[in-house]
């Protein structure tokens, strides 16, 4: 996929996102499988926590990663939104754990699970660039989050993605926030230099 600096946003986002959804659902069970096998670009020190997300739609899924993370000690969650415009809160959570629906209709961990801070957040998205570049879904939950904790903490994030999704450039904006890797079916980048 291509795109340039003067293409749109929205523009790139539905490219991205028609991109991921040409995929088969068994090439986009590979891809998790595949980006599970090759596990994470750093060592996982027991305890580290690492926030994943419940997919929607054809994100890829997590899951396969998060449960190798499980077995190698890191202690999981996953994001609670909260309101637009707002930093998303993190709940402890295990592979066996219940979900319900939160107020986007998306999977979370009940209320009553302990709040967390990540180390690690693997982060959805619907296109990416060679540079680290994102582009979500327009709420910029995921800027606004890592852009707080950044200021109490050191957070690493890590795209998920297709190899289909990368595109030539994201159109950045001064609130966009790197990514620190984009691991696909096919390629781990490294965007930290």
């Amino acid at each position: 996929m291509s795109g340039s600096s003067a293409t749109s946003k929205a523009d790139l986002r539905t490219a991205g996102l028609a991109a991921r959804e040409a995929l088969s659902g068994d090439e986009r069970a590979a891809a998790a499988q595949a980006i599970a096998a090759r596990g994470l670009p750093l060592k996982i020190a027991p305890g580290t926590i690492v926030s994943g997300y419940s997919p929607i739609r054809s994100e890829v899924d997590p899951a396969p990663l998060m449960r190798s993370l499980a077995a190698q000690g890191a202690q999981l969650a996953l994001p609670v939104v909260l309101a637009r415009g707002k930093s998303l809160s993190f709940r402890a959570w295990s592979p066996s754990d219940r979900l319900v629906l939160g107020s986007l209709g998306i999977p979370e961990p009940s209320p009553a699970a302990a709040e967390v801070m990540p180390d690690i957040m693997l982060v959805p998205l619907a296109a990416f660039d060679g540079l680290g570049h994102r582009i979500g879904y327009g709420a910029g939950h995921y800027d606004f989050t890592l852009a707080h904790l950044r200021k109490l903490k050191h957070v690493i994030a890590i795209g998920l993605a297709f190899a289909a999704q990368e595109i030539v450039a994201v159109p950045a904006l001064p609130h966009d926030v790197a990514l620190d890797y984009v691991l696909t079916e096919t390629d781990m980048l490294d965007f930290r230099s």
